[in-house]
């Protein structure tokens, strides 16, 4: 039971407790996701700040990796602080915004301009990894059309991640863009739409790349789960072994999977998107692919980790003292 599975078709098992304890002894690294796994909104899910913190007491390497592209890292560590986890780095947290301008910099060593789709987590990430972003136009509006756009000629690579400020100016001058085969096409994630409070949602980034490929009739590089490369960057960083490393997200499509492609062993907690329901379905689905999304253990939250944490803690309390 200790070493888990990984690399997908996992057993879906619920664990607590003593096996969960053991779980996380046979893991040297935790990968987190953040919505829906660490907090909902601007509350941080019960027993989350207090599990983090006792696994960094173990000698666990914390990891979070998150599809979200909207915040730049500093602010992503201002808003852990602010709901009450401590010690949280700036290095240790993965958003598809600072890994598609890794992979800019760093794989493609890119000459020349971004065009970026994206609000201000992706357009602070490429200027804060030295790229030359394309600036906004000023113009705006109904009476504009894209011949009142100039093109820029250095653009090298078309960037889509979460836009609230998507229209169709943009889809038009990326499209344009993309007409270059030249042109890389990157995503910095899949997510088709993101739950709101009320019961609403909002479209993602996949549904704004969607637009774009069906558009230039091509598809675009996902640099953020389930893709392995937010693995890889982690990797090249901090030396992370698949084996000794654990995924924990509450998406099967995306987090599940990203855990099954890159040979982690994966828990989904219920505490965001997907529902056990929905990860026993994929297991007895006849779809060798669907495999992928199950996870090997589930919990009902982060909570569960806490418990089996702290019923260690007296003793090692004792020990110390």
């Amino acid at each position: 039971m200790a070493g888990g599975g990984g690399g997908g078709g996992g057993g879906c098992r619920r664990v607590r407790g003593p096996e969960l304890r053991e779980l996380l002894a046979s893991k040297r690294d935790v990968l987190f996701d953040c919505d829906g796994v660490i907090w909902n909104g601007e509350a941080a899910v019960a027993g989350a700040p207090e599990a983090v913190r006792l696994l960094k007491q173990r000698g666990k390497r914390v990891f979070f990796v998150t599809n979200n592209c909207t915040r730049p890292r500093c602010n992503y560590a201002h808003k852990f602080s602010r709901l009450g986890f401590s010690g949280v780095a700036e290095e240790e947290i993965f958003s598809s915004a600072y890994c598609s301008a890794a992979y800019l910099r760093d794989v493609a060593q890119l000459r020349g301009k971004v065009f970026a789709i994206g609000g201000h987590g992706v357009l602070q990430e490429l200027r804060d990894a030295g790229l030359d972003v394309v600036s906004e136009d000023e113009a705006d509006g109904p009476d504009f059309s894209i011949y009142d756009f100039p093109l820029d000629p250095e653009v090298r690579a078309v960037l889509v991640g979460f836009d609230e400020k998507f229209n169709f100016i943009k889809l038009a001058k990326a499209c344009c863009y993309l007409r270059d085969s030249e042109v890389l096409f990157l995503a910095t994630d899949p997510d088709p739409w993101h739950p709101l409070r009320g019961g609403r949602i909002t479209p993602g980034s996949g549904s704004l790349t969607a637009a774009l490929e069906t558009a230039s009739s091509r598809k675009a590089m996902v640099i953020g789960k389930p893709s392995r490369f937010m693995f890889e960057c982690i990797a090249s960083q901090f030396d992370l072994d698949p084996a000794q490393s654990l995924m924990v997200g509450d998406r099967l499509e995306t987090d599940i999977l990203f855990g099954a492609n890159c040979g982690l062993s994966t828990v989904l907690t219920l505490t965001g998107v997907s529902t056990l329901e929905q990860a026993q379905e994929y297991k007895d689905s006849e779809s060798p692919e669907k495999k992928d999304f199950v996870p090997d253990y589930v919990v009902d939250s982060i909570g569960d980790f806490l418990e089996a944490l702290e019923e260690e803690q007296p003793q090692q309390e004792e020990g110390e003292e």
